[in-house]
Order: C-alpha cells, then structure tokens, then sequence
C-alpha cells in the first residue's frame, strides 16, 4: 500500500513537472516569436507584404478588363481615384450600389462596372493556396489599405443599412453553428486562449480589437504571402468547418463592419506580420 500511494505520488510529481516544462517552453517559444516580429517590425521594409503593396498600386494604375481601362475613377468612398484615408473608413454605404461595402467588395464592384470583369470570374478561388502569392484583387486591396497606414480606423457605420449589417455581424460573431458547435466568439471573446503556439486576439473586447485588427491586411510568415481580411474569415470558417465563406457575400461584409466597430479609433499599420 505504501509502495503503491509512493509510486502514484511519484507519477504526479512528474505529471507536473512535465507540464510545468511545457508551459515554461511554450512560454520562450512565444517570446522568441515576438522577438521575430518586433525585428522586422523595426526595420519595415523587411515586410515582404510591401511588394505586393507596390504590384496593388501598379494594378490600380493599370488598363485592363474587357473595358481596357484603369481603376483610377473607383470611388472608395472619398471621390473617384480618392485612395489615401479611404480605407480607414471602410465599411460604408454605398449609394451607387445600395449595399454596405468593405474594401474588397467595393473593388469587385468598380472591375465589374468600370473595368468590365465578369464578378463570377472573380470570386471563383479568390484567395492563393499556402506559399503562393495574394491574387490581383488582394493585392489591390492591400496598396488601399497601406494608403491608410498610421491613420485611426473612423467609419462612421450610423447610417440604417449600416447599423443593420454591423448588428447582423455581431449576432454571426457570438453565433454557435457547424459540426463543432463553433462561433468565432469561442476563440476570441476571452483574454489569453491561444491555439497552439498561437496567441488568440481578445476580438470582443474594443480595447484589444483596436491593437490587432489594424493589421490586416497582413503578410503571413507561415504561409509566405498577404492574407486580406476576406482570407482571413475564410480560413476561420474552414477551421469551424463551416460552408466556405464567399468573397462578398453579406456574412463576410458583417463580419468585417461588426470588428471594424469594435477597433474604432485603432490604428492601421497594413501590411502588418503575422505567424
């Protein structure tokens, strides 16, 4: 019996030390990552996000589609061919369009009605696969969104069809679905969860939405390329195993005004580095 209460004894005290190890492993893993980020940080233009910034602006600037024509006459929202501030006010209404728009959704419209584009074509695999680089939209999207960088995000999202979809984005936000019984609240609506190595944003709350999602659109170091904010809900919802999420579509636009509203005031720094 004393054999037996020693032994277990002996198994719990490696049990814990074993965990402890992990943790304090987990813990310099961690650390060290940061380090990686903050040094590329301090020198930007180690970024490789900022070359696809500069093949955004080259694409804006370029006459293409069946109408052979540029971009430069798409208005964001602050005039047509207005850029710089435009995204740190995204999402709006549109009245041309009669829809609330985010970055990405507003440009699929300007390829179709100025450029010609067929949308289908364009929201047909919008998104590159692991290793290969953001695809033309994206890359468009993230010369935008560095026109803003340094400003504070400051849509205004009190116009009724505006508050409509940001309140439609909190509900989905909050909502447990698919054969996980997932929501997006279940990762980010609690301080200090993390899915392996990964720290989880605190999304739910202002005051934490407003440090990280700023930096979207981002270059991400594991799979090597920019991933938009669109991407970044489409992967959220491969990994809940939920219905792929359409470039566009009402849930992805509601989504993104609903963490725009909580980052109010943030600051944007797109392209930022991720994992």
């Amino acid at each position: 019996m004393r054999f037996s209460r020693a032994l277990a004894a002996a198994v719990c005290i490696g049990a814990l030390s074993v965990v402890g190890i992990a943790i304090a492993q987990d813990a310099d893993t961690e650390k060290a990552i940061e380090r990686y980020r903050q040094m590329l940080k301090e020198d930007p233009w180690s970024n490789p996000g900022l070359l696809d910034v500069d093949r955004g602006e080259a694409l804006w600037k370029t006459a293409r589609g069946p109408k052979n024509v540029t971009l430069e006459q798409c208005d964001l929202g602050k005039g047509p061919g207005k850029v710089e501030g435009a995204f740190a006010e995204l999402p709006r209404y549109f009245k041309d369009a009669d829809r609330v728009m985010d970055v990405e959704t507003r440009l699929l419209w300007c390829m179709e009605k100025l450029q010609g584009f067929n949308p289908a074509d364009l929201v047909k695999r919008p998104h590159p696969g692991g290793g290969q680089p953001v695809k033309e939209l994206g890359a468009i999207a993230t010369w935008i969104a560095n026109q803003s960088s340094g400003q504070k995000f400051a849509a205004k999202l009190d116009q009724p069809k505006e508050k409509e979809v940001v309140a439609l984005g909190e509900e989905l936000f909050f909502r447990r679905s698919g054969p996980f019984d997932f929501s997006c609240a279940t990762c980010h609506s609690a301080e200090g969860l993390r899915i392996r190595l990964q720290g989880l944003p605190y999304l739910a709350d202002p005051k934490e939405a407003r440090k990280v999602v700023g930096e979207w659109p981002a270059y991400r170091v594991s799979t090597t390329q920019v991933m938009t904010m669109q991407h970044r809900l489409v992967d959220c919802y491969w990994q809940m195993r939920l219905p792929e999420l359409q470039l566009g579509s009402d849930v992805s636009i509601a989504l993104i005004a609903y963490l725009t509203k909580q980052a109010t005031g943030g600051e944007i720094t797109a392209p930022g580095l991720k994992r």
